[in-house]
């Protein structure tokens, strides 16, 4: 499937990225992952080893749309809650959008 990462384009196959990926020790996940084979991989590592480029030249975005379309598995990084929301009834009352009494 061709893919564009960088603006460059890539023919690229699921079989293809499985084995570029094997064999590769994945890095911890601080933002969006994608599942290949059974190992979480963060979506900048595989863009960097699929596409042999420097991680500056794309994002997490390109490489998490070219990986949905191959059809793995891709998780995003979740909504980071604001710090004043201590506890749980604080994390409530502002995912609902809905100021605590202080």
């Amino acid at each position: 499937m061709r893919c564009v990462i960088a603006r460059f384009p890539f023919d690229l196959t699921k079989s293809g990225v499985l084995e570029t990926m094997k064999g590769v020790k994945p890095e911890p996940i601080t933002g969006g992952s994608v599942i290949i084979g059974r190992r979480h991989y963060p979506l900048m590592q595989v863009g960097q080893v699929v596409t042999r480029q420097d991680r500056r030249d794309f994002s997490a975005g390109e490489v998490l749309r070219a990986m949905t379309r191959l059809g793995f598995t891709c998780r995003t990084s979740p909504k980071a809650v604001p710090a004043e929301a201590a506890g749980p009834l604080q994390r409530a009352s502002a995912m609902l959008g809905s100021p605590l009494p202080a």
